[in-house]
């Protein structure tokens, strides 16, 4: 299957520091590469409901969800670029991943299946200097991938708060020039690493 990168843009600012650094790894991967970027502040999606006890999800035919759902579906490799808010995912991101809930259990959609083996990234810049401090934005794509049945390529970190920040992290654009190009394992929620 030909490689097809889906990048996730979750923050609330457009050109952001995630955004960039995003751009910077994505500039690495080879031109017969798929790349499609959907911005989740310019296509919003509705808050999800949950519907599991109450009757089935219906797959989405139209709007931004519909193409959400479809670019998802259609990636080899998932990349959720999001910026470190409040030591985890933005709003918007939190709010596309909520759907992958609704789409577990949409009748003839056999999300969890269709998404196993695939890979999951993550982008992200943050403020603080101490990278632990996004260890929740990791465990949570992580654990995500995990419970899927994913592949985790973890997420490249970068250091900045005002625009362009990350452009100075010679750190990060190092580290941006080999992310895609590792070997991503499958994903395992860390009880499972600790046996």
């Amino acid at each position: 299957m030909t490689r097809r990168f889906l990048f996730v843009l979750g923050s609330a600012r457009s050109d952001g520091n995630t955004e960039l650094l995003a751009r910077r790894a994505a500039e690495q991967l080879p031109p017969d590469v798929e790349q499609q970027w959907i911005d989740l502040a310019e296509h919003p999606i509705p808050d999800f409901e949950d519907l599991r006890h109450d009757s089935d999800h219906v797959r989405p035919t139209e709007g931004n969800l519909a193409l959400l759902l479809d670019a998802t579906l259609a990636a080899t490799d998932l990349v959720i670029a999001s910026p470190l808010y409040w030591y985890s995912v933005s709003a918007h991101t939190k709010r596309y991943l909520d759907h992958w809930s609704g789409w577990l259990r949409t009748p003839g959609l056999d999300f969890k299946a269709t998404m196993a083996g695939r890979t999951l990234w993550g982008v992200t810049a943050l403020a603080h200097r101490e990278e632990v401090v996004a260890d929740p934005l990791v465990g949570t794509l992580n654990n995500s991938a995990a419970y899927l049945g994913m592949r985790f390529g973890g997420v490249l970190l970068g250091n900045g708060s005002k625009p362009g920040d990350v452009l100075n992290d010679t750190e990060a654009l190092t580290r941006a020039k080999t992310f895609f190009a590792q070997e991503a394992p499958l994903a395992r929620f860390l009880y499972e690493e600790e046996r």
